[in-house]
């Protein structure tokens, strides 16, 4: 059911053409998170799409560094923001080269195939300062689930540990989950914030 990553990369390719996003959607949820955050140092953005997010985390003092894997978001992205170090690579086999006091991964590690998700939370979880945070959506299911659809117009694919094995992955990698809610009940869809020990 899962879709590879080459097949993920080319439906947010056709979402690069549409242009830039310009809404609000994500950021009370970072502001919450950033709260949290003691040392405003280097931020992660996971799935940084055209870097919708980086003039929030600027204003903060924030040095960016964001990943994504469409190099038509990333293009978009280092157009906009040409002083952020920007990755194009996949969250499941990009190594972080430092630990981040935030990062954030808003609307994208949910599309990691379900078999790496746990792998992956665990990357970003082991990639945080001591008191760094971890912000990210995730399904608010209650048992790992995995679904495909298209109701952004081309073909994408969710998938989720469900919340107690999210919180249960967090504990095990040093973070106290700080703040979990259901944001847009009654769909299935949450966010995290989480903050290593």
């Amino acid at each position: 059911m899962s879709m590879t990553p080459e097949q993920v990369v080319a439906s947010y390719d056709r979402l690069a053409d549409r242009g830039l996003d310009v809404s609000a959607y994500g950021f009370a949820q970072i502001e919450r998170a950033i709260a949290f955050v003691k040392n405003k140092g280097v931020v992660l953005d996971v799935g940084c799409g055209t870097g919708r997010l980086m003039e929030a985390l600027d204003r903060h003092g924030f040095r960016t560094d964001g990943l994504d894997v469409s190099p038509a978001m990333i293009a978009l992205a280092r157009d906009r923001h040409p002083e952020a170090r920007l990755f194009h690579a996949d969250i499941c086999r990009w190594e972080l080269p430092r630990s981040y006091d935030l990062i954030v991964a808003w609307d994208s590690v949910w599309h990691v195939p379900l078999a790496e998700q746990e792998a992956v939370l665990t990357k970003l979880c082991r990639g945080l300062s001591a008191g760094g945070v971890l912000v990210f959506t995730a399904g608010g299911t209650d048992a790992p689930h995995e679904k495909q659809g298209s109701c952004m117009g081309p073909p994408m694919y969710h998938a989720t540990l469900g919340v107690p094995k999210t919180l249960q992955v967090l504990a095990e990698g040093g973070c106290v989950c700080r703040h979990l809610e259901y944001d847009q009940y009654p769909e299935l869809h949450v966010y995290v914030i989480a903050q290593k020990a």
